[in-house]
C-alpha cells in the first residue's frame, strides 16, 4: 500500500532528555528574570531612600537634573 519508509518514533530516552533540556532552559530564563527583577528593585529602593533622606534634611534640590549632552 504505502511504499515509503516510515520514520521511527523517537526513543523514550530521547524524549526525556529533550523534556529535561526544555525544563532547564525555562528554569534558567526564570532565574535570570528573578535575579534581574531583584537587582532592579534593590536599585529602586536605594534611589528612593536617598531621595527620602535628602527631603528629610530640608533640602529642596533633591531631584537630579538631566542635562542633554551636545
Amino acid at each position: 500500500m504505502n511504499d515509503q519508509p516510515q520514520a521511527a518514533p523517537p526513543e523514550p530516552e530521547e524524549d526525556e532528555e529533550a523534556d529535561r533540556r526544555l525544563a532547564n532552559i525555562v528554569l534558567a530564563v526564570g532565574f535570570v528574570a528573578l535575579v534581574g527583577g531583584g537587582i532592579w528593585l534593590a536599585n529602586a529602593m536605594i534611589d528612593a531612600r536617598k531621595a527620602d533622606e535628602c527631603i528629610s534634611s530640608g533640602r529642596r534640590n533633591c531631584n537630579p537634573i538631566q542635562v542633554p549632552t551636545k
